[in-house]
């Protein structure tokens, strides 16, 4: 069956379920002129509008205005009959911070019930993110802020779901998404996107190929957190649980750090002040840098005139960790002798650690499973969390174990990180792989 046959079947299986009341019957989209074609596909792909490809394209307040909704939609984190699927469940497995309605509310939003299958597309903020829905073997219906699709049939959709997650897909996704302060789409946008159908063989080929390169990735993620998992549990063994019952004395980390400094007031790194990078300019470090654990990344930069008149105080240098202060918080990187001299954003925060006194290693683990959840405690802005002061920071209470014992634990980590670096090496390989193979498939 070429792609043309396929769309005429699902369009005839559309008519089918409108003329049985099954589907809502919606307002003919555009057709499809030469100018609205990107490019050209092989022989036997078709384009086509989404709403004419899915059975349904919708979302949570399909089902009727704001004021009804509030009036006829209980929503509460209590367990109740109906689960409401947002993005958030994906990331972790439907096990935790689920938010239900009772079945009057499941029933009012009949048009947005999911029974397994279906895609969720986030339209507000995450624009990207794409999800097929588990069958968590009761009531389930959609939550705000996301769209859902639904093909006449689940064996067509892992083939969508790839599309979306695809270059083509994601620019495809950000061309309808507009907004100042935050990005977003409606559902009428979504279904008016002209995708690429390909023969339904041809659609199983792909998502074969593309199923099996992802399980290699999966796999790949599931040892690399297997080895951080085996790094936690020697700290525990050698150390304690910090959060529980440590082995060792408490000191006052600012008693290991040659200097903590936030980064300048906004006013001081307007975008205003930035400058083309040359041989003359200071590299502005941003907090993608520590959350992706990359310093190459990013393209801001100052002059040297700025930064000796105002913010040389911000430098960094090789050996300093940078550590990201608002939003998402505590990832941290240390620069190395490649980094590209350079001053920290208003985001960031620099520490120089002492390594005669506490070794990298067991700092790192030291942040993440005790002091980064204090200061989460210590948070105080409601609207975006963020780190207190440097002197706040030092003034915290850390167990710190002997220095040899933390060297020993240094040894420990180095030998992990050596199957780690493999791990990571055969990572970014499939990784490459699998966005080649996207790129051949969707362009």
């Amino acid at each position: 069956m070429n792609a043309k046959e396929l769309i005429e079947e699902i369009q005839a299986e559309k008519k089918s379920a409108i003329k049985e009341g099954t589907l809502r019957e919606e307002k003919p989209l555009e057709p499809i002129t030469d100018r609205d074609i990107p490019r050209r596909l092989p022989e036997g792909w078709e384009w086509c509008r989404l709403g004419d490809y899915a059975m349904k394209v919708t979302d949570y307040v399909a089902s009727g205005s704001f004021a009804s909704l509030k009036k006829n939609v209980l929503i509460t984190n209590d367990e109740n009959y109906a689960v409401m699927v947002k993005t958030a469940d994906f990331s972790n497995g439907f096990s935790k911070n689920l938010t239900y309605t009772d079945e009057h509310g499941y029933k009012f939003l009949e048009n947005s019930n999911l029974y397994g299958g279906e895609l969720i597309l986030s339209n507000i903020g995450s624009i990207g993110k794409v999800f097929i829905v588990p069958d968590l073997k009761r009531p389930m219906t959609l939550a705000s802020n996301t769209v859902m699709v639904r093909m006449t049939h689940n064996e067509y959709n892992k083939y969508m779901y790839y599309m979306f997650k695809s270059p083509f897909g994601q620019g495809l996704l950000m061309s309808i998404s507009s907004g100042t302060s935050m990005l977003k789409f409606n559902k009428t946008q979504l279904k008016s996107t002209i995708i690429p159908i390909a023969p339904l063989k041809e659609q199983f080929k792909i998502c074969d190929v593309l199923d099996k390169v992802q399980g290699v990735i999966d796999k790949r993620e599931r040892e690399l957190e297997d080895l951080d998992n085996l790094i936690k549990a020697r700290f525990v063994e050698m150390f304690g649980d910090p959060n529980i019952e440590f082995k060792f004395e408490s000191h006052k980390f600012k008693e290991y750090v040659f200097d903590m400094t936030k980064g300048p007031f906004g006013s001081d790194m307007k975008k205003d002040l930035y400058v083309p990078k040359g041989e003359d300019t200071y590299k502005v470090y941003i907090q993608i840098n520590a959350i992706q654990g990359n310093q190459d990344l990013g393209d801001y930069y100052i002059s040297k005139e700025y930064f000796d008149q105002k913010i040389s105080r911000f430098e960094v240098h090789p050996g300093d960790y940078i550590i990201t202060c608002d939003g998402t918080l505590g990832k941290h990187l240390k620069l190395n002798e490649n980094m590209e001299r350079g001053v920290i954003s208003p985001s960031l925060l620099r520490l120089t650690l002492d390594e005669s006194k506490m070794t990298r290693e067991y700092f790192e683990y030291m942040w993440d499973m005790y002091m980064l959840l204090l200061m989460k405690k210590e948070a105080r802005n409601a609207c975006l969390i963020h780190l207190p002061s440097a002197k706040v920071i030092g003034e915290v209470d850390v167990p710190v174990a002997p220095f040899e014992l933390q060297k020993n634990f240094s040894v420990f980590v180095k030998q992990v990180y050596k199957s780690k670096v493999a791990v990571q090496k055969s990572l970014d390989e499939t990784r490459k792989l699998f966005d080649s193979l996207m790129q051949e498939y969707f362009g």
